[in-house]
């Protein structure tokens, strides 16, 4: 057990308040109830650097004002804030009144206007009129720093939080401050793009209008906007989130804070790729192979429910449905139920199996921040499978923490982070003892499918092969092994759930639209095992999928509500411990952990023998910036990988190639030209490259420097 902090007693504006030695005095004065004004403080991103002087307090003791933000509680501390200080308030008057020089009062078309710390801080501290009449300076405005992010440099007040946000938080590096003084400004590396799984969080940092979101520019008003709780569900970290709405519209989505899951920090996909909603090919009516030839056309729902219902009662239980893992735990369950218990015995691909063994290993995210040792067995890239993990480990680093890609010596880490069944086994073999250990899924809500299958099961399913499958989720449609599931001559019919015409046209009989995350109401299980709440924020535009399965049910005999309260209720009392709906709230706790681990099995090996001693194994990832909802957001386009091969700097250096070569990939008759990147987290003796890039490749290939 770890020692109780020594405990210190300081007055703020007359309070007398017991606090841990070295709190900040900002939050002491929260603690107190007593608010400390602040523009360039924030905890997350590090120490305080004291950049704004809006947190001036006058110190008993001390000559002069000081910052609150770079001061810690002593015992018998005396503060004074602009409260009860004439020195301090004449601090903070002076210190708005110089921020207000060149800074334009552009509010009413500022989209911070309204929403502006500056703004409120300003009413509250600052003077009431200005002593300065002399025209403003003026600057190019504004400046695209990226096709998601503009720059205004006349409203940027040099609280740095942003360049500390690429310093210390992405470490990317990307944007800094340039000359000094006066002329000082915020601009990115080289005038380069600002490029990053997370450029976004900047324009939330902002605590001005100074950097905005191009996407949500001139879009809306505070005062006419909605801001719905709820979950990202585009990968399997389950960001919290506020989806801002207006007339009906998803207009911008902002982090809501989660100290134990995102500590508030959003990833550029689940911030932006919510353009996928008004694509011009979504699907709003169901599809139907005409007679005769490959081409869909539009049917009327009750056309629809006829065909699907004579469809499945031709196959039977010889109907088997691959699911995208992207469905809601009420969805998945409802679809289960109706298949299960209409046709009886009816097998699912589902999106991948978690092993129960993990869940006496339970534990927040925000874990890894603290641990000492993190052991990280992934092949592929941790910020393209779950963006938000990647900053955990960067922060662990930050912290002195050993972060290692191999099993280590010693069999004792903190936290293992997996991804992949045979790196599961490895890691019981060798018996490290963890004190957490995660698993990193491709899907976004994998493992809450597959409990709402399990609870929907009477019997075993039929291993037969399928007369009829059903592939549920566009993600799924564009899976290699879905689609080979699809050309197999005994599947005589597909039948096709998803949100876009593009990713069932051409080989489905059927095709049923299908809702986004952002448009139902229902349940989520993230990679921690945490179970939260999904909001709707707008409507679809076409019915939920439960209106149809619950219509469907009726002529199977299956009562399947069409409420996803009470479809989460038969799955809870199986799954979940009989949680009621209402009480997976916003900001959802994590269950405790299991007390008894079934064992892993064991992995099958399937990797073929390599041509030969130089040649390199293949780990094709799918890249974040990737997917339906992505090629439907043509901004996010530029975030893209461009033709990049990733290699171990051993192996990198056995073949003489240095970060930014080209080099020459060959495997059985096929090559192609692709940019070299040295990566430490590669294993020897693999590369990694997007699928798109390694289409076409074998198992393993050759890497020669050189076009």
């Amino acid at each position: 057990m770890s020692a109780a902090p020594d405990l210190v007693t300081v007055t703020i504006d007359e309070r007398t308040i017991q606090v841990p030695k070295g709190t900040g005095i900002v939050e002491t004065g929260q603690l107190a109830g007593v608010e400390i004004p602040v523009f360039c403080y924030e905890p997350r991103l590090g120490p305080a650097v004291g950049a704004c002087r809006m947190c001036l307090v006058e110190v008993e003791g001390m000559p002069k004002l000081q910052a609150g933000c770079t001061l810690t509680a002593q015992d018998g501390m005396h503060v004074r804030t602009a409260r009860t200080s004439t020195q301090a308030a004449e601090g903070q008057n002076a210190t708005l009144e110089f921020i207000l020089v060149n800074h334009p009062l552009d509010c009413p078309v500022c989209d911070k206007g309204g929403e502006c710390p500056l703004q409120d801080l300003t009413f509250r501290y600052g003077p009431g009129n200005t002593r300065f009449v002399f025209p403003k300076r003026t600057l190019e405005k504004p400046i695209p720093i990226s096709p998601l992010i503009a720059l205004d440099r006349e409203r940027c007040i040099l609280c740095y939080r942003c360049t500390r946000f690429s310093e210390s938080v992405s470490e990317d590096g990307q944007l800094v401050a340039i000359n000094r003084g006066a002329l000082s400004m915020i601009a990115t590396f080289e005038d380069e793009a600002y490029r990053g799984p997370f450029t976004g969080n900047v324009t939330e940092l902002c605590p001005v209008g100074a950097l905005t979101n191009t996407t949500y520019r001139h879009q809306a008003r505070p005062w006419e906007i909605q801001n719905v709780p709820t979950v990202c569900g585009l990968c399997p970290v389950g960001c919290n989130i506020s989806a801002t709405t207006r007339e009906g519209k998803v207009k911008r989505i902002q982090s809501r804070n989660h100290p134990q899951i995102d500590e508030g920090w959003l990833c550029d996909k689940g911030r932006y790729a919510f353009a996928h909603l008004t694509a011009h090919d979504r699907l709003v009516e169901p599809l139907g192979r005409a007679p005769g030839g490959r081409r869909l056309r539009r049917l009327s729902w009750d056309e629809a429910l006829d065909r699907a219902e004579r469809l499945l009662r031709e196959a039977g239980p010889r109907t088997v449905t691959a699911l995208s893992g992207s469905e809601s735990v009420e969805q998945a369950y409802g679809l289960a139920k109706l298949l299960r218990r209409g046709l009886g015995a009816h097998a699912a691909v589902l999106p991948e199996e978690v092993a129960d063994a993990l869940d006496a290993f339970r534990a927040p995210l925000s874990a890894i921040r603290d641990a000492k040792t993190v052991v990280v067995l992934c092949e592929e890239p941790v910020v393209e499978r779950a963006p938000i993990v990647d900053l955990w480990i960067r922060a662990a680093r930050r912290r002195g923490a050993r972060v290692l890609t191999e099993l280590p010596a010693d069999p004792v880490a903190d936290a293992v982070l997996i991804s992949d069944d045979a790196a599961r086994a490895a890691w019981e073999a060798r018996e490290l003892r963890a004190v957490a250990a995660f698993y990193l899924p491709r899907t976004p809500n994998g493992r809450g499918v597959a409990d709402a299958w399990s609870a929907a099961a009477d019997e075993e399913p039929d291993d037969a092969k399928p007369r009829l499958l059903i592939v549920s989720g566009d993600e799924a449609a564009t899976d290699p092994s879905v689609r080979a599931l699809a050309a197999d001559a005994a599947t005589e019919v597909v039948v096709g759930i998803g949100m876009f015409e593009a990713s069932f046209e051409g080989w489905c009989d059927l095709v049923l639209p299908a809702t986004s995350y952002l448009e139902r109401d229902g349940t989520t299980v993230n990679l921690e095992g945490r179970l939260q709440r999904q909001r709707r924020a707008v409507l679809a535009p076409c019915p939920d999928e439960l209106a149809w399965i619950s219509r469907l049910g009726e002529r199977f005999g299956v009562e399947i509500s069409a409420s996803s309260s009470a479809l989460f209720g038969e799955v809870s009392a199986v799954c979940y411990g009989g949680i009621a709906y209402g009480d997976v709230g916003e900001s959802a706790d994590l269950p405790p952990r299991a007390t008894q681990a079934e064992s892993v099995p064991e992995p099958t090996d399937s990797l073929v023998q390599p041509p030969s001693e130089e040649a390199l194994r293949v780990v094709a990832y799918r890249p974040l910036f990737s997917g339906p909802a992505v090629d439907r957001t043509p901004e996010l386009h530029f975030q893209r990988p461009d033709g990049e091969i990733e290699l171990s700097r051993f192996d990198a250096r056995a073949r003489g190639i240095r970060n930014g070569n080209t080099v020459t990939v060959r495997s059985n008759g096929t090559s192609r030209q692709l940019r070299a990147r040295l990566a430490g987290d590669v294993r020897r003796g693999t590369v990694r490259l997007p699928r798109a890039d390694a289409e076409g490749l074998h198992a393993y290939v050759e890497v020669r420097v050189g076009a």
